[in-house]
């Protein structure tokens, strides 16, 4: 019989959720990537006589590899080649003021300003941002061979290598990781039906609300580079456009508590295979006869999704969620946002306090090779890649375990063609074990760069103990700069856009029963807006829970409010898809009456941070559509309602 730990030994559930690895799966392509793009340069520069070239050349090949995540075609291009891009422009910056005390511990301040308010544009931002720091950083505290321009000649190179295998697939497989998304999601709204009624469905329907966000982002992304009308185009968003109403019928099912004929499931099963493939051939759908109009409304919508998937010719686009703005018009509002930002601002000048503390800390204090401490600095506190107190201790423990395989390769494998094996077994690591953690990608990345490092300066495993007092120095001023003097809590951030999503649910209330004044693109843009926040801020709260007491301990305090949020908004659709196969409309009374108490409950978010039961009376006329959504409202109110 296994002994349990005693009380005083057992570790904290934060501790616990931090080393946890995440579940993913491995993407064998951008591992042969990451082999291929990180050991070829290494192994020319050696064949050139020039190994330091090679070396470099690697290292952008490593932030590549980092950025390699998209599964468009097209979205890799964005977010392999803008952040070299800005690479570029860091380590030239860098090189620039290498040496020249005050003047570098300026220039790479305002650049870690520059880089932290970047963050809040979105992802290809924040990872340019990233790299812009990192290699500010480098180009500033390690002196790089040859001329000024070669070294970012060199990391662009590496990173656009990564972009150039990427690439390779795509004139054969054009349009076919869009239509492997669209298919996904019709494959996981099966999942969702078939387990309508039982406790499977929850976690479901989260993943087919990540799936839907996946989807729209990746086909409304190559949206953006047709102008014209293109019919591939057309028929694959009216395929991610018909499994809507599907998933808008899950609600209403899983409200019968009774589990639907698996023909139903079975049947998206298929369509998917048929997006997939791409083909136009009628599915043969067995559907039994619906016996309400739950079960019509399901009925209805996978048989509108049969006929949209084999359509050769479907209906020109709808337009309800919009199309996505241009490039130039996307960058001129994100720069006038970030720029009139209040915590782009407050993130920038977090990052740039502590860089600048380790800036002025190593150029007054004798440390070898300090560059690795603002590194840390610049890895932990990304402000977008979630907690600060987390990742510096990921970050450290990451680094420990890195260090240790680094010092086993630094003793045991001679400098020269030997690294180029070393680099070809250690870089597949990278793409394999970041999806698992960041303690993991950590100590993952530590290795290769520490390798690379070697074969710039020669210091053999002189490198490791510096680096381990580096990442510790480096920690340390991440958590008392960059945490522990700012009074911002997790709340504060997200109680906020919980209170909005909670108002944002009240428009949706009002405009899902709207009858013939309702506007149908604006519900599909508010459904989707909600859908999408919600999805975020449940990611932001199971971050928070991952800090140490008393923030963690809030989180797990506000998380059944999350929830019921979500059950109100799935509350809202059922009914919809209740009215639309025939129950009665709700009376315009019923409507305001919920639609206020939304509001009032997301005024006393936003008023208190202090969440009190309280009781609530919220009535209406029985048998009416509206008595789920009324009985979840209730709920959400009695979780919490401040004072």
């Amino acid at each position: 019989m296994p002994r349990a730990f005693p009380i005083g030994l057992t570790p904290p559930d934060w501790l616990v959720r931090n080393l946890t690895p995440h579940r993913a799966p491995v993407s064998r392509p951008a591992v042969a990537r990451a082999a291929v793009a990180m050991a070829l340069p290494l192994a020319v520069g050696l064949g050139c006589g020039q190994p330091a070239y090679g070396a470099l050349a690697s290292m952008g090949a490593l932030s590549g590899v980092i950025g390699d995540t998209a599964i468009a075609y097209r979205m890799r291009i964005f977010n392999i080649a803008v952040p070299q891009l800005f690479g570029a422009v860091g380590v030239t910056i860098g090189a620039l003021v290498f040496g020249h005390g005050w003047v570098a511990v300026a220039a790479v301040t305002g650049v870690a300003l520059v880089s932290g308010m970047m963050s809040s544009i979105g992802a290809v931002a924040s990872v340019a941002g990233l790299l812009l720091l990192l290699n500010c950083v480098i180009g500033a505290g390690l002196p790089l061979p040859g001329s000024w321009w070669l070294a970012p000649v060199l990391m662009s190179g590496g990173g656009l290598l990564v972009l150039l295998l990427a690439l390779l697939a795509w004139p054969l497989r054009s349009g076919m990781p869009e239509r492997a998304a669209v298919a996904d999601t019709y494959r996981k709204a099966g999942d969702l039906l078939a387990a309508s009624g039982t406790d499977a469905y929850e976690d479901l329907r989260l993943a087919v609300t990540r799936s839907l966000n996946d989807s729209y982002d990746v086909v409304l992304a190559r949206r953006v580079f047709h102008h014209g009308r293109s019919p591939d185009l057309v028929r694959l968003l009216a395929q991610l456009n018909a499994i809507t109403p599907v998933v808008e019928s899950a609600p209403a099912a899983h409200q019968r508590g009774e589990r639907l004929p698996a023909a139903i499931p079975a049947a998206l099963h298929l369509l998917g295979e048929a997006v997939e493939s791409g083909s136009t051939t009628p599915v043969e759908l067995r559907l039994p006869a619906p016996a309400d109009e739950t079960a019509r409304a399901v009925d209805h919508a996978v048989r509108h999704a049969a006929g949209v998937v084999t359509d050769v010719s479907p209906a020109p686009l709808d337009d309800r969620l919009g199309r996505p703005a241009t490039l130039r018009v996307r960058t001129a509002r994100a720069t006038r946002g970030v720029l009139l930002s209040a915590a782009s601002w407050r993130y920038g000048i977090r990052i740039a306090l502590c860089i600048g503390l380790a800036q002025v800390l190593v150029s007054t204090v004798p440390v070898p090779r300090s560059y690795w401490v603002a590194l840390t600095i610049t890895f932990v506190m990304k402000p977008d890649f979630g907690s600060v107190f987390s990742r510096a201790l990921l970050r450290a423990l990451g680094t420990v375990a890195g260090l240790v395989v680094a010092a086993a390769v630094l003793t045991v494998v001679p400098r020269g063609w030997a690294d180029v094996g070393v680099i070809l077994l250690l870089a597949p690591l990278i793409p394999a074990l970041s999806p698992r953690g960041y303690g993991y990608q950590t100590a993952a990345i530590t290795p290769v760069i520490l390798l690379l490092s070697d074969i710039l300066n020669h210091q053999g495993t002189g490198l490791v103990v510096p680096r381990l007092v580096d990442s510790l120095i480096g920690c340390a001023i991440a958590l008392v700069a960059g945490y522990l003097l700012w009074p911002e809590s997790w709340h504060a951030r997200v109680g906020d856009r919980l209170a909005d999503a909670v108002a944002d649910t009240a428009e949706y209330v009002e405009l899902a029963f709207g009858g013939h004044l309702a506007d149908p693109a604006a519900r599909a843009r508010t459904r989707r807006r909600l859908f999408r926040d919600l999805s975020s801020i449940r990611t932001e709260f199971q971050r928070a829970l991952t800090e140490p007491p008393p923030h963690g301990r809030r989180a797990a305090a506000w998380m059944p409010l999350v929830v019921a949020v979500e059950r109100i908004v799935d509350a809202t659709t059922a009914a919809r898809v209740r009215v639309r196969g025939g129950a009665a409309e709700p009376s315009a009374a019923e409507i305001t009456t919920i639609a206020r108490q939304l509001r009032e409950l997301a005024d006393g978010l936003r008023a208190s941070d202090v969440l009190v039961a309280v009781r609530t009376d919220l009535t209406g006329p029985s048998g009416s559509v509206l008595e789920p959504v009324r009985q979840e409202v209730a709920a959400a109110r009695t979780i919490a309602s401040p004072h």
